[in-house]
């Protein structure tokens, strides 16, 4: 399945190839797309943050409660907002685009 990533700058995208059951963090992550996830998954940060297309909004599902109190904490959050850590990807998902935030960093790629 494929999944497009548009760069914080809005002019570059990285297409990926994934399993279905892949999780969309590690996706990401194995793209170089500078997506943290310091909390390793378990919903304890929001450096995951990803902005999901509009149009492929409605295919996934509902946000936990818990994960909509993660996305509190996020920059630049907006309607269409995920923790991509959150994204189970599925065949119903081929094709996803997500937006990563110009305001995220990558810690790990600082040191």
């Amino acid at each position: 399945m494929r999944v497009t990533f548009i760069h914080a700058d809005g002019k570059g995208r990285t297409e990926a190839e994934a399993e279905p059951g892949s999780i969309l963090l590690d996706v990401a992550q194995a793209h170089l797309m500078p997506l943290e996830g310091t909390c390793e998954g378990q919903m304890a940060c929001s450096t995951c943050h990803v902005i999901v297309d509009r149009q492929d909004f409605d295919r996934l599902p509902e946000a936990s409660e818990m994960e909509e109190d993660m996305l509190d904490l996020a920059a630049g959050v907006r309607r269409t907002s995920r923790l991509s850590c959150q994204i189970v990807l599925t065949e119903e998902l081929d094709g996803l685009t997500v937006h990563i935030p110009a305001e995220s960093r990558n810690m790990q790629r600082s040191r």
